[in-house]
């Protein structure tokens, strides 16, 4: 195994701003003393869990819910809990930017990754790809609106499958 990452956004990832299938379910929860709504759907456990046994990736939240993640996303949609990419100050980056991108290539160490995620541009894929501790990835841009699907699930296995050696004959 070559330690590959499959790197998961909350927000507009697997809570995205609308409904937009009646299989997200609503939840309600506090953070912080902050009030959060979510909209979920609970398959995306069993099929990020199917994801990452068919290919071999590890499964680590990328957002800035931090362990939260853990606590209020990952058990309503079955996943156990997960690495978390800390996403902590405000280090000097780029314009245009995301905070998390830096966060990312410093904790990828040259991993292979795919990075479900709803925020960002061409700055971010530049930065990445200009990083010395990044090393092969897939940014797979997923609508706010709409949230992860199946459509984005295909794309990463298409390219973590590709990525692996085919035995000889």
């Amino acid at each position: 195994m070559d330690g590959t990452l499959l790197l998961l956004d909350v927000d507009g990832v697997l809570n995205p701003s609308r409904r937009s299938s009646p299989r997200f379910r609503r939840f309600d929860c506090v953070a912080e003393g902050e009030w959060f709504r979510l909209l979920l759907d609970p398959r995306h456990g069993a099929k990020l869990t199917a994801l990452r046994r068919e290919t071999g990736a590890t499964l680590a939240w990328a957002t800035t819910w931090g362990e939260r993640a853990n606590e209020e996303i990952g058990p309503r949609i079955g996943l156990p809990p997960l690495p978390v990419i800390p996403i902590d100050g405000d280090p000097p980056r780029p314009p245009g930017v995301n905070l998390k991108t830096w966060h990312v290539a410093e904790y990828v160490r040259g991993r292979p990754f795919v990075w479900f995620d709803d925020d960002l541009g061409p700055a971010d894929l530049e930065f990445l790809r200009g990083h010395p501790g990044v090393g092969e990835f897939l940014v797979v841009a997923v609508d706010p609106r709409d949230g992860l699907g199946d459509a984005h699930l295909d794309a990463a296995r298409r390219w973590l499958t590709a990525r692996r050696p085919q035995a000889a004959w």
